[in-house]
């Protein structure tokens, strides 16, 4: 077998105060068709791929090489045809998509034969938190922890019967610059309601209950009242969508993309109204992912 179509969800990350643990994987995706070849290259087709990147410094290439180095194997080349539905930079998981489908590509081609648990703690530790990634590897919804060993642990809900509506701006936020505007430490009370409203929000995504999970995505005090100031219309689009019928509006991981959970009912008219009131947001409806990443032989 010499040729391979790796499908990977994108995804969203803390859903309010679910920060670094929580993640969703949605119906948003990268594409990768891997073929054996004389030497590596890469074919980027349609938007949100790389356009000015060498193969020695392409994120599918220098993580698909250190996959295999770490096995002890060597990396044969392949031309990798990209295509990707996740805009770079906007908190819907572009390089935790990248680096599960590279983990899979190294897998593919290097017969590592990794188990599903290699997959959690090899992309977690790449990315460094376990969100985005047990997300794009497990698809639906995960509750997770990573220990100081980079061994992950997921509680994870395949199906999730409800909508998300994303607001994605025509702007880059870099996580590390949405990083640098948080506080180093909180005082115990805050950190206590803070503690609070994530445990609130997981337990009612585990129980599915959405109206519950809405109301604690708007609760969150770990990182979104610093973010705010940041992310273009971020309190207009919360009252908005409250207003038309959705369940609660989050960040999606950084920012600036906004994510809103709606019920399936009201969806299509939702994102008809929330494209009236935000013309400038290209707003997309989504679902949960239900299978992760998937590797096809062709």
């Amino acid at each position: 077998m010499s040729k391979w179509q790796i499908k990977v969800p994108g995804s969203t990350a803390n859903l309010g105060p679910g920060f670094d643990s929580i993640g969703l994987g949605l119906s948003l995706y990268l594409n990768l068709t891997v073929s054996l070849a004389d030497k590596w290259s890469f074919t980027h087709l349609g938007d949100n791929v790389p356009t000015d990147t060498t193969v020695e410094h392409h994120l599918i290439y220098t993580i698909a090489r250190d996959v295999a180095t770490k096995y002890n194997r060597e990396l044969p080349a392949c031309h990798v045809e990209m295509t990707s539905e996740l805009p770079l930079a906007r908190g819907l998981g572009s390089s935790a998509a990248a680096i599960v489908g590279a983990i899979e590509l190294a897998n593919i081609v290097c017969d590592l034969q990794l188990s599903l648990q290699d997959k959690l703690n090899i992309s977690s530790q790449i990315e460094g938190h376990p969100d985005n990634a047990t997300a794009s590897v497990l698809g639906g919804l995960t509750v997770s922890a990573m220990d100081e060993h980079g061994i992950v642990d997921t509680m994870h809900v395949r199906d999730v019967d409800a909508a998300f509506v994303v607001y994605i701006p025509d702007v880059e936020l870099k996580t590390s610059e949405a990083r640098g505007v948080l506080p180093e430490q909180f005082d115990r009370a805050y950190a206590v309601r803070a503690s609070a409203n994530a445990n609130m929000l997981a337990a009612a995504l585990i129980a599915c209950d959405f109206e519950r999970m809405g109301h604690y995505m708007e609760k969150d005090l770990f990182h979104e009242p610093f973010r705010a100031k940041l992310i273009p219309a971020f309190h207009e689009i919360h009252e908005v969508a409250k207003a038309h019928g959705a369940y609660g509006t989050a960040l999606s991981g950084a920012g600036p993309t906004l994510i809103s959970l709606v019920p399936r009912s009201i969806a299509e008219n939702f994102v008809v109204q929330m494209t009236q009131r935000f013309p400038s947001h290209n707003i997309i409806l989504t679902h949960a992912d239900t299978n992760g990443v998937t590797v096809t032989p062709l």
